[in-house]
C-alpha cells in the first residue's frame, strides 16, 4: 500500500478506498496507480468500490508533477489510467464527499457511479488560476453536466456547492455531514441487493449506448436486449 491510500475489503464485496494524505488529500502518481491497479484487478468476492476522504477534505486535487518532460508525462498517463479505469470498471463506484473537492478530486467524483456529498462539501476546477486548461475533466464533464456549465465552471474556476452539484447531476444526494456515513451505508445496501452482473451490465450500456449516434444506440439496445430475453426465456424453463 502507498502513502495516501488505506484499502480494506468486507465479507460482502464492499472495497473501501480511504484517501489519507492530509491537509489536501493530493493525488500522488504512485496512489494513481495503486487505484488504477485495484480497478484493473479487484480482489475475489469484490462487487463495489466506496471512495472517501477526510472530514472536510475529500480531495483536493493532484501532486505537481516533478521537472522535465519524463515526469510530466508519467504524472499525466498516471492520473489518466485511474481516471479511464474508474469509468470502465464493473465494480459499482461510490463517492462519499464531505468537504473539499478539487481539480482531480471532481474528476474522481465524476467518474463514479454513485455520489453523495455532504453539505459542507465545494467543487471546483482551480487550474485556470495556474494558467492551464483542465484537459481531462473536459474529456468527460461536458456529458455530466453539458457544456456551457462545463465552460463556465472549468474558465472561472467557480465553487459548486453541495446543493449546485446536486442539481447539475453532479451528486445523487445531499445531506448533513453527521448523516453521510448512514446515508451512504444505505444506499450501498440498496445497490447489494440486485445482482452484480445485472449492474456491471447496466455500467457497459450506459458506456457504449453514450459513444454512439441515438439511432445506433437504438439498434444495439434492440439487439442486446432480444439476447437478454431470449436467455432469460430459457433460463426459466
Amino acid at each position: 500500500m502507498s502513502q495516501g491510500l488505506a484499502i480494506s475489503q468486507d465479507g460482502e464485496g464492499v472495497i473501501t478506498v480511504d484517501i489519507a494524505r492530509p491537509p489536501d488529500n493530493a493525488f500522488t502518481v504512485d496512489m494513481c496507480r495503486e487505484l488504477a491497479q485495484l480497478l484493473a484487478s479487484p480482489p475475489p468476492g469484490a462487487r463495489l468500490l466506496r471512495l472517501r476522504g477526510e472530514p472536510g477534505v475529500f480531495c483536493r486535487g493532484r501532486e505537481p508533477s516533478g521537472p522535465g518532460a519524463a515526469a510530466a508525462r508519467a504524472t499525466v498517463e498516471a492520473l489518466t489510467e485511474a481516471t479511464r479505469l474508474l469509468a470502465m470498471t464493473d465494480l459499482v463506484t461510490v463517492a462519499e464527499v464531505d468537504g473539499e473537492a478539487a481539480g482531480f478530486g471532481v474528476g474522481l467524483v465524476g467518474q463514479c457511479d454513485v455520489a453523495v456529498a455532504s453539505t459542507r462539501s465545494r467543487f471546483w476546477f482551480p487550474e485556470v488560476n495556474h494558467g492551464l486548461a483542465p484537459a481531462l475533466v473536459l474529456s468527460w464533464l461536458p456529458r455530466l453536466i453539458g457544456r456551457r456549465q462545463a465552460f463556465w465552471l472549468t474558465a472561472t474556476a467557480t465553487p459548486l456547492s453541495a446543493t449546485e452539484a446536486l442539481r447539475l447531476g453532479l451528486v445523487n444526494s445531499v445531506c448533513e455531514p453527521a448523516e453521510l456515513g448512514a446515508r451512504v451505508d444505505q444506499m450501498i445496501s440498496t445497490l447489494l441487493s440486485f445482482p452484480a452482473e445485472i449492474q456491471a451490465e447496466i455500467k457497459r450500456d450506459l458506456r457504449d449506448f453514450g459513444e454512439v449516434d441515438q439511432a445506433v444506440a437504438y439498434r444495439m439496445a434492440q439487439d442486446r436486449l432480444l439476447l437478454a430475453s431470449v436467455i432469460n426465456e430459457s433460463s426459466t424453463h
